[in-house]
């Protein structure tokens, strides 16, 4: 079976103003999911963590934001710096740029 051919371009279609997180999905399938998230000052509400059933590799192309685990372990990622959370691993995003659009890519892996 074959895939029909896609592309796109990670840094296209991103609102000059950036009021809400955007997520959007570049390729599903039954063991991949992969995400282009936009976010400037955002940062996960207080109550929720993220915990996964996959597990989620993540890399920032562009701006600067913080993960937050519930162990108390913070990484900090900037543009090129990458991240593999294991599936069930708690976390929330701590802190984006304000000034800047935080471009991240995830990848949801089983």
């Amino acid at each position: 079976m074959s895939r029909t051919l896609r592309a796109g371009r990670i840094f296209a279609s991103i609102p000059e103003s950036v009021t809400e997180e955007l997520f959007d999905e570049i390729v599903r399938t039954p063991s991949v999911r992969i995400e282009r998230i936009v976010s400037r000052g955002h940062v996960s509400p207080e109550s929720g963590w993220y915990d996964q059933e996959e597990n989620e590799w993540v890399i920032v192309l562009r701006g600067r934001g913080r993960l937050l685990f519930d162990d108390g372990e913070e990484v900090a990622l900037d543009a090129g710096a990458w991240i593999d959370i294991p599936a069930h691993r708690r976390h929330r995003v701590a802190w984006t740029d304000p000034d800047v659009d935080t471009v991240w890519v995830a990848v949801f892996y089983r």
